[in-house]
């Protein structure tokens, strides 16, 4: 599962609302060092991925732009590879709506039940 992730800190940099601590943890900005960015994107591995994933955004996250995870679920499509994705509209970053927490929460066990109903007792059946 996917909750507002970043897919391509490439263009992650331009999109966020947060970004004055990026030169400080990647020592350069995208414009000056765009390789180091690219080999921490996860959209650069994503030949390797097998997982089924579901993936979750508000509409309006400025920390994690939903369209970094327009980016990963288009990937995960285009390598056959299961996955869903959810936007919730008018939600930012922490969802503020207590049916969108819900919702988010049961489309989570749901897809832990579905993907990982062979390894043991299902996630919503341990769940009060």
């Amino acid at each position: 599962m996917a909750g507002a992730g970043i897919s391509n800190w490439q263009s992650y940099y331009g999109e966020n609302s947060i970004d004055q601590w990026m030169i400080p943890y990647f020592g350069a900005s995208v414009y000056d060092d765009p390789a180091v960015y690219a080999k921490s994107s996860p959209i650069s591995f994503i030949k390797q991925v097998k997982t089924p994933t579901l993936v979750v955004v508000g509409e309006r996250d400025g920390e994690c732009p939903a369209p970094q995870s327009f980016e990963f679920w288009h990937a995960l499509q285009a390598q056959k590879v299961p996955t869903q994705l959810v936007v919730y509209a008018g939600e930012g970053h922490a969802f503020q709506d207590g049916k969108n927490r819900s919702d988010r929460l049961r489309r989570t066990l749901e897809w832990f039940d579905k993907y990982l109903s062979a390894a043991g007792p299902s996630a919503a059946s341990t769940i009060q």
